[in-house]
């Protein structure tokens, strides 16, 4: 390009598809996509791109015209960017601008009957059998949420559990809190070869976790004072013959309570035995001792039936019932 092509918009040399004002003695620093016109040239510039533009305070003619345009360009974008603004505004930031590169799906989208104000789905109201089962995933069982019941959140839980949904302060005076009831799902220590076995290798374990001595070395019942074996038997769980011992247990502090350990091969993997522990507390505030029989009865395998209806030890949880082995 010589030195008399006028000022315009011509294609870029170092950028194909685009082009960059000549400001009639150098390249400014304007560009934009290219656009055919019956006034642009056939053929690119052929002025090298390290002629820049005039810088400021020249006072040839054609560079202050060259500012003159690159200032016009300049208010013109910064007009257009604040209508954009106002509009994006007006329509609640809800729609993207014509010609945003996001605004064109690549399938038609199905229309949105929500309402703007309407709440979010929580997850329970997504899946609502979420909210009313405790599930243990890896060991393939299933609970159901009495009520009265929640799922716990706290972190030093060695497995799935729901407890009951008030908290008290500890008769021991700490200041843990305490439950009236918890129910716990867990993989047992391996090298138990029974579920009975399984089933009395525990049950001190979860006494202690239950009334003992808690994770911060408190005692919230002040330590335990003694216990009692008031039931054991063999019982089905999940279709699976398990067995389960319980405790009655004195705390130094408060009625104490009841304790459970019942064990069961898994439905699922290697079929390793799986601990269910319950603890309810003594005393008139305490779950209804019988809620032990109705929580594990009701144990059954996730996406399965009921434990009588899985077959395997099937009469048991009939005996159990009675309270006969």
């Amino acid at each position: 390009m010589s030195m008399t092509t006028p000022p315009g918009w011509y294609p870029d040399p170092n950028t194909p598809g685009a082009e960059r004002w000549w400001d009639g003695v150098a390249w400014a620093a304007h560009t934009r996509a290219a656009q055919a016109t019956p006034a642009q040239p056939a053929a690119p510039p052929t002025v090298p791109m390290h002629l820049s533009p005039p810088s400021p305070g020249g006072g040839r003619p054609g560079r202050r015209r060259g500012r003159l345009v690159a200032f016009t360009a300049a208010g013109v974008l910064l007009v257009a960017a604040a209508v954009a603004v106002v509009f994006v505004m007006a329509r609640g930031g809800s729609e993207p601008l014509p010609g945003d590169a996001q605004a064109a799906p690549s399938a038609p989208e199905a229309a949105v009957t929500t309402s703007p104000d309407a709440p979010e789905t929580s997850e329970a109201e997504a899946d609502p059998e979420s909210a009313t089962v405790l599930e243990d995933q890896l060991n393939g069982i299933a609970i159901p949420i009495p009520d009265g019941w929640t799922k716990s959140d706290r972190s030093s839980d060695i497995g799935a559990t729901m407890v009951t949904d008030d908290s008290y302060d500890c008769p021991a005076g700490t200041s843990y809190l305490c439950r009236h009831g918890r129910v716990t799902s867990f993989t047992a220590d391996a090298g138990a070869k029974s579920p009975e076995e399984a089933a009395r290798r525990d049950i001190p374990q979860a006494v202690d976790k239950a009334y003992g001595e808690e994770i911060l070395g408190n005692q919230p019942y002040g330590g335990i004072a003694s216990h009692t074996e008031v039931k054991a038997q063999s019982i089905a769980v999940a279709g699976r013959a398990g067995y389960l011992v319980r405790w009655r247990v004195l705390t130094e502090e408060g009625p104490g309570g009841h304790v459970q350990s019942v064990a069961f091969p898994s439905t699922v993997g290697t079929e390793a035995m799986v601990v269910v522990r319950l603890s309810f507390d003594a005393g008139p505030d305490g779950p209804p001792l019988a809620g032990m029989d109705t929580i594990v009865s009701s144990i059954r395998q996730l996406g399965g039936g009921a434990a009588e209806d899985a077959g395997v030890g099937g009469g048991i949880t009939r005996d159990a019932r009675t309270g006969q082995s």
